[in-house]
């Protein structure tokens, strides 16, 4: 489950793929999706005013996570939730606004847009 941290009107959302990630041989093993990919998300919660449809697939990008993420200089971050932005199919967010702090690493992946909407980079 994600918490969804921009004003598209989406709440929270299910995970379903995580996408650009095979999957692994033998049981219990699946891909896991950590800051700046790309997954395929499940409405679950959504204001009445959501311009999204709620019975249609999305596609969003992770901005926070509770597992923590290690840096190049051996310090690790991590968040109390796991939040997530809502993009179109050319990787734009869909909201105007973005809620709480996002993770560093969103520029190696090239989200200039998601990083000049945040309040604040961690």
């Amino acid at each position: 489950m994600l918490d969804i941290a921009d004003n598209s009107g989406v709440k929270s959302a299910l995970c379903i793929k995580v996408l650009g990630k095979g999957g692994a041989r033998g049981k219990k093993r699946r891909p896991v999706a950590m800051v700046g990919d790309v997954v395929c998300v499940a409405i679950k919660k959504a204001m009445p005013s959501c311009q999204l449809d709620g019975k249609k697939v999305h596609k969003c990008v992770i901005i926070r996570t509770k597992h923590p993420v290690k840096r190049l200089d051996g310090s690790y971050v991590r968040f109390d939730s796991n939040a997530a932005v809502m993009i179109d199919n050319d990787g734009n967010p869909i909201g105007t606004r973005i809620f709480g702090a996002v993770a560093r690493e969103l520029r190696e992946k090239n989200y200039m847009k998601i990083i000049s909407l945040a309040s604040e980079v961690v």
